[in-house]
């Protein structure tokens, strides 16, 4: 039975939903932290205690003598606070804007000091710094204060941004794992189509949003019918397989009784044609309907097989490589292509040689003959199923142009590459290079 699953928000508004739910969240704790910081502002307690110190400090020197003034800062001077006094104007204060809401709460707590002229900067830009500041007295004269300790005021910007960050942090990652299990069954779908028309297709279970469900509803209708297709080209295939080469061996066994030798030499090779046609069409249409699993195969020995198969026939053949190299490969479809290599070659030119290489990552065959070769614009062309060319190579050209095509796909289910190149002292290379197993 098929498991259905999820709610009936679609997908665009789960995400909404979720990060919604994320922005709420964020908000209330963003301001639960602004209002908890208002009870534990430092620069509300340093604005007030440092309201208190210059009125009384301004107080002072206002009664005091001008002579007397200097002494008397230093005695007003704390642990906290540096006080000292200057008949003349200090030079312009830096712009220090930040310290501007110091000022107004400095007034805020001390309104007697609403009527006096007060200035306040910071000593150097930073975090490293001290409050600096000047207060002008009845007289003219200058009160100049500053704070002993370095001022804590941007520390506690920055605890408070990072403080609020924290929420912020934690309810993104939050949002991106209810996002994240919000789209598995895409992720789950993702990789099932990579084995869409495979012997192991799965069928999925719908779950997910409606959307979701619609669409790996959509995939398994699709994928049962990619399958109901392989299953009926494989079983028209052994039908039509079955069938011709029924009447091809028939006429292969009344061809023997033929007196006439050239007669029969040349309907065997009619019949011979027939059957590589059916042979390489049944191999090609075959596809990934072929069951093969890979296996550990020693490639050098059936390279040496190949070539030595040719040279029973009579063919110039010949084998250059090691004695041994295991890899895993599918090993008939593999051989097959070799075949299809080594005739080709064998059927465009008078030798064949074919190379296997090693190195500590790829494996590197070489099937080299001493043919015609082919157009440079057509070397691609070649690959494709059905292709026939029309020079020299085309010459008594048997089969319906499969050959290498089945060697292409082969190569391809192994994870290798193939590539055809014009020798520059005449004839066709063929290269195959697979990953070192």
């Amino acid at each position: 039975m098929i498991r259905r699953v999820g709610g009936p928000l679609g997908l665009l508004g789960r995400i909404f939903a979720i990060l919604l739910l994320t922005v709420v969240i964020e908000f209330g704790a963003s301001t639960y932290l602004y209002e908890r910081s208002s009870h534990f502002s430092v620069r509300e307690d340093e604005a007030r205690r440092l309201a208190e110190h210059l009125v009384i400090a301004r107080k002072i020197l206002n009664e005091a003598p001008r002579r007397e003034r200097p002494s008397v800062a230093e005695q007003l001077t704390t642990d906290r606070y540096l006080v000292r006094w200057s008949p003349n104007a200090p030079p312009p204060p830096h712009f220090a804007p930040a310290l501007d809401q110091t000022r107004n709460q400095i007034v805020a707590w001390e309104p007697a000091l609403a009527d006096s002229v007060i200035r306040i900067r910071l000593s150097s830009p930073g975090r490293n710094a001290a409050v600096l500041g000047e207060l002008q007295l009845a007289d003219g004269s200058w009160l100049l204060f500053s704070t002993h300790e370095l001022v804590q005021s941007l520390d506690l910007a920055l605890g408070r941004i990072l403080l609020a960050l924290v929420p912020a942090l934690a309810l993104t990652l939050l949002g991106g794992l209810l996002i994240r299990r919000a789209l598995v069954p895409i992720r789950i779908l993702a990789r099932a189509t990579e084995k869409v028309g495979s012997a192991d297709g799965i069928h999925l279970e719908e779950e997910g949003t409606g959307e979701v469900r619609q669409l790996i509803r959509g995939f398994n209708v699709m994928q049962e019918r990619i399958h109901r297709l392989i299953e009926d080209r494989t079983q028209a295939l052994a039908a039509v397989g079955h069938d011709l080469r029924t009447p091809i061996a028939r006429v292969q066994l009344r061809a023997e009784a033929i007196d006439d030798d050239g007669l029969r030499e040349a309907i065997g090779r009619d019949i011979g044609e027939m059957e590589a046609m059916v042979a390489s069409l049944l191999a090609f249409l075959g596809g990934e309907g072929d069951p093969e699993p890979p296996t550990r195969t020693d490639l050098a020995v059936m390279a040496v097989t190949t070539i030595e198969e040719a040279q029973d026939r009579g063919e110039q053949a010949h084998y250059v490589g090691p004695d041994h190299l295991e890899t895993i490969l599918r090993r008939v479809g593999f051989r097959r292509a070799l075949v299809n290599l080594v005739e080709n070659a064998l059927h465009y030119g008078q030798s064949v040689t074919l190379t296997l290489e090693e190195t500590a990552d790829a494996i590197r065959i070489l099937i080299e003959d001493d043919g015609p070769g082919i157009p440079e614009d057509q070397l691609e062309a070649v690959m494709k199923p059905f292709s026939r060319l029309d020079t020299a190579r085309a010459r008594n050209t048997k089969g319906l142009g499969l050959g290498l095509a089945i060697v292409h796909r082969a190569v391809e289910q192994e994870g290798g590459q193939i590539a055809l190149s014009n020798r520059a002292q005449g004839g066709l290379r063929a290269e195959i290079v697979l990953a070192r197993t």
